[in-house]
């Protein structure tokens, strides 16, 4: 079945190398398509297109919401429960729409993510760094920067919460049912979302592949909480 399912992704990957001329002429990179299928079929994350912006104002949102708030980094056509691994649909998506952001859906078997400002991120890296702390892939974006977890459980993420005296309204939490945008999409606060922590495959064990480490979400909630404190938008206890 190994050997059926490599034979299959080898295809897919021909059938990519064959379409990059084609995108190169028409202006469109296929760095996007690339990515969604290294999440989907290198770590088996569940991705899926973002909506993107509109073509005729590059400013705004192609959903019909005037006033979206992350314009062109949500779900809308197809939803989030669409998310899939499959590099056939990664393929079709990406190739009938090279522009479109990569969205992961966390949660699930899927990584979590911890997301905060990105001035008061840096600062807790600095932090866990310094602790020693073992940390996994994080995505930054020109505003905010998210630290993907093993996935949590809505009880467990309340429990480490309850225990705290103050939770700032500018963490937030991305667990089952949400998502986190990918590299190498464009941001909906202008620029690119990147990688300031690269995935680092573990080595893989006798006849399995590479999986991801992740940091338990309790592991790196204290330091994230402190350094979110001071940042705009301080927030209230339980503000999730």
């Amino acid at each position: 079945m190994r050997e059926i399912l490599g034979r299959r992704l080898q295809r897919l990957r021909d059938r990519f190398q064959s379409l990059r001329p084609t995108l190169r002429q028409t202006g469109r990179s296929p760095a996007l398509l690339e990515a969604a299928l290294t999440c989907a079929t290198q770590w088996q994350w569940p991705v899926l297109p973002g909506v993107g912006r509109s073509a005729t104002d590059g400013s705004r949102c192609a959903c019909p919401d005037p006033d979206c708030v992350v314009p062109g980094a949500h779900p809308f056509d197809p939803g989030l429960l669409a998310a899939t691994t499959d590099p056939r649909m990664v393929t079709w998506w990406w190739t009938n729409r090279p522009t479109a952001p990569v969205l992961m859906a966390t949660g699930g078997t899927a990584p979590c993510a911890v997301s905060l400002p990105a001035g008061a991120a840096a600062r807790a890296l600095v932090r866990l760094d310094a602790q020693g702390m073992r940390l996994g892939p994080v995505v930054a974006t020109p505003t905010r920067w998210s630290l993907l977890v093993a996935p949590y459980s809505l009880e467990l993420l309340g429990e480490l919460l309850y225990a705290k005296d103050h939770v700032p309204s500018s963490l937030r939490f991305h667990g089952e049912g949400g998502y986190i945008l990918l590299p190498p999409s464009a941001a909906s606060s202008g620029g690119r979302v990147r990688w300031e922590r690269e995935p680092s495959p573990e080595p893989a064990g006798p006849g399995g592949a590479p999986e991801l480490w992740l940091p338990q979400v309790g592991a790196v909630v204290d330091a994230l909480v402190e350094a979110s404190t001071g940042a705009p938008g301080g927030g209230s206890r339980l503000a999730y």
